[in-house]
């Protein structure tokens, strides 16, 4: 498979709204893999298809989470040994309903690199998606998983993390992420 650029902030095509996957076929299957190389790549853990310039509702996710202690794999062989990837790919992925109760995380993105901001979101979201199989299933996820459910499904509508933090904090992140690219 294969490792796809990121787009980064100010790109606008992390504001475009996805359209939806019409036929989940080889291609589709295709941009999940190459996403999901692209996502361990970058030592992230959700991806959506905007993100590396797709315009098409796709998510990937991979919480990676591990036994208390446990370090992350430091590349692909050693994740495949250990077998702490759990990956999860979401196609056409909705919002159904979500929780009154909210939990805050401290949020990072692939598309706006080493910057974090705690966002307050819903604690619990109810989520309906095609697998790569294109057979509908419907779950309802809690904890960081919904956390990073609402982030990606947030970057298929053109929503960024930054968009729900305030207008100072957003200003002081971005005046950051210019001064680490000028720095190099």
């Amino acid at each position: 498979m294969a490792i796809l650029p990121i787009v980064e902030v100010p790109d606008p095509v992390l504001r475009k709204v996805c359209a939806p996957v019409t036929e989940v076929n080889d291609e589709v299957r295709g941009i999940v893999a190459d996403m999901f190389d692209t996502m361990y790549d970058a030592r992230g853990i959700g991806l959506a298809a905007s993100q590396v310039g797709i315009l098409q509702r796709i998510v990937v996710i991979d919480l990676q989470e591990r036994p208390e202690g446990e370090e992350p794999a430091e590349n692909e062989a050693e994740a495949d040994a250990g077998g702490t990837r759990n990956p999860h790919a979401f196609i056409n992925p909705e919002l159904v309903s979500a929780s009154e109760e909210t939990s805050t995380y401290n949020e990072g993105c692939l598309s706006i690199p080493e910057q974090y901001a705690e966002v307050t979101r819903p604690a619990r979201c109810h989520v309906r998606w095609l697998d790569t199989d294109g057979q509908p299933h419907e779950q309802e996820f809690d904890g960081l998983m919904a956390t990073c459910m609402q982030h990606e499904i947030d970057h298929l509508n053109g929503v960024l993390f930054t968009d729900h933090i305030s207008r100072l904090k957003r200003g002081m992140l971005m005046k950051k992420l210019e001064k680490m690219r000028r720095n190099g």
